[in-house]
C-alpha cells in the first residue's frame, strides 16, 4: 500500500510539473510573439517545431526503446505533401519549368490546416508500411533499416521531377507557420504524449522498452504496440515536417539529410531518456543556442580587431558545449521519469 501511494505521489508530482511548464511556456509565447523583434520570433517558431520533434522520438527511442534512424523521411513525407498541397497552381507553373507537374495536383490549392493534417496521414501511413516488416527486427538493425528507408525517401523525392521538383525543390511555399501555430501543435503534443504514457498503452510501450519476454509473458501484443508506437511518432514527424516547410517557404531533398535525425536525437538524450518535461526543455535551449551562435560563423569585429569568420566554427563550438554538459550532468541527463 505504502509503495502505491509513493507512486500516485509521484505521477501528480510529474503531471503538477507538467502543468508549470505548460503555465510558463504559453506565457513566454504569448510574450515574444506580441513584444520581440521578427529574428526572436522566428527562433521562438523553429523552437516550438523541434518540440515537437523531440517528444516523437521519445515516444518510439525514450518509451518503446526502438532505436529508429528513419525521422528525417517521415518529416520530408510531411514537408513536401503540405507544400504540394498548399502551393498555388500560378506558384506550381513556375517552380515546375524543367518537367510538369503531374496532372491531378496542377489545379491543387487547400488552406493549411487540412493540408498539415495530410501531411501526418500520410507520414503516419508509410510509417506503418515501413514498421509493419522493419519493427521485426532490434537494435542496430532497426537502425540501419530505417536510416536506409530514410535515404531511399530523399533519394526518391530527387529523382521524381513532376512530383516533387527533384533536386529544385519547392519555391514560394505559403508562409502559414507562425508561433500560434508551432506551439498549438507543441502543446498539443505534450499533452498527447503525457497522457499516452500515463494510459494502458504507455505503460506497455515501456514494459516492451525494459523487457519483451516479460512484456510478452505479461500478455501485451509486442508487434501492435511497436507499429502503433512508430505510427504515433511518424505522424507527429510528418506535422512537424509540414510546420517546417511553412515556416521556412522553400524546401529540397536534401534539407532531410541523417544530420537532421541525429539532431533531434540529441534534444532527446540530452532531455531524459523517458523524460517529456527535458524534452521540451532540451528542445528549446538546443534550438535557441544552434541560432544564437549562428554569428561565429561571420566575421566579427570587435572594434580593435576583425576576426575572419570560419564557416562551421558555430557547430564546432556547439558540440564542445554539448560534451561538456554531457560529462558534468551524465547523470541528470540519462534519468528518466
Amino acid at each position: 500500500m505504502a509503495e502505491d501511494r509513493l507512486k500516485v505521489e509521484k505521477e501528480r508530482i510529474l503531471d503538477r510539473n507538467t502543468l508549470i511548464l505548460l503555465g510558463v511556456l504559453l506565457v513566454a509565447v504569448v510574450v515574444v510573439d506580441f513584444f520581440a523583434n521578427d529574428h526572436v520570433r522566428t527562433i521562438a517558431n523553429l523552437c516550438g517545431i523541434y518540440v515537437t520533434l523531440g517528444l516523437s522520438m521519445q515516444l518510439i527511442n525514450g518509451f518503446t526503446g526502438l532505436f529508429s534512424l528513419g525521422h528525417a523521411g517521415f518529416m520530408a513525407i510531411g514537408a513536401y505533401t503540405v507544400a504540394i498541397l498548399t502551393i498555388s497552381p500560378a506558384n506550381k507553373e513556375m517552380n515546375y519549368f524543367l518537367e510538369p507537374i503531374v496532372p491531378f495536383l496542377a489545379d491543387v490549392e487547400w488552406s493549411f490546416l487540412p493540408a498539415l493534417i495530410m501531411g501526418g496521414i500520410l507520414a503516419a501511413i508509410f510509417g506503418f508500411l515501413i514498421g509493419a516488416p522493419v519493427l521485426r527486427l532490434t537494435d542496430d538493425y532497426l537502425a540501419i533499416a530505417t536510416l536506409g528507408f530514410a535515404e531511399i525517401i530523399r533519394v526518391v523525392f530527387t529523382n521524381t521531377q513532376s512530383l516533387t521538383n527533384g533536386a529544385l525543390g519547392l519555391k514560394a511555399i505559403p508562409k502559414f507557420s507562425t508561433i500560434l501555430w508551432s506551439w498549438i501543435v507543441a502543446f498539443l503534443s505534450i499533452v498527447f504524449m503525457v497522457y499516452l504514457i500515463r494510459g494502458s498503452y504507455g505503460k506497455a510501450f515501456i514494459a516492451i522498452k525494459e523487457d519483451e519476454i516479460a512484456a510478452r509473458s505479461m500478455g501485451i501484443n509486442l508487434f501492435k504496440h511497436k507499429v502503433m508506437s512508430f505510427t504515433f511518432s511518424s505522424f507527429m514527424a510528418g506535422i512537424a515536417g509540414g510546420l517546417m516547410a511553412t515556416h521556412l517557404g522553400t524546401i529540397d531533398p536534401n534539407m532531410f539529410r541523417i544530420a537532421l535525425t541525429f539532431n533531434i536525437i540529441l534534444i532527446m538524450v540530452l532531455g531524459g531518456i523517458g523524460n517529456i518535461n527535458g524534452t521540451v526543455i532540451s528542445a528549446i535551449i538546443v534550438t535557441a543556442f544552434m541560432e544564437i551562435l549562428r554569428f561565429l560563423d561571420s566575421s566579427i569585429d570587435l572594434g580593435f580587431i576583425k576576426l575572419p569568420g570560419i564557416p562551421g566554427m558555430r557547430m564546432v563550438i556547439f558540440s564542445i558545449i554539448l560534451m561538456l554538459v554531457v560529462i558534468v550532468r551524465k547523470d541528470r541527463l540519462l534519468k528518466e521519469n
